[in-house]
């Protein structure tokens, strides 16, 4: 089962991935670039519009991030 840490670890690796700073997609996805790094650690709970509006913004399936 994917934990807010591994989901989160995800989401970096494939910004990472796409060269794209924390600052970039947070602005793309309307949200403080500290909240971004809050759920990259698994350090904060989000809603399922916010991992839409990431795997979005990263152009991914919401379902690569429970992988």
């Amino acid at each position: 089962m994917a934990t807010l840490k591994s989901i989160g670890q995800k989401i970096a690796q494939e910004r990472t991935r796409q060269k794209l700073s924390q600052e970039d997609l947070a602005g793309i996805v309307d949200m403080d670039r500290s909240f971004l790094s809050y759920i990259e650690n698994g350090r904060k709970n989000f809603s399922v519009d916010m991992l839409l509006r990431l795997s979005d913004a990263l152009k991914i399936k919401p379902s690569k991030l429970f992988e």
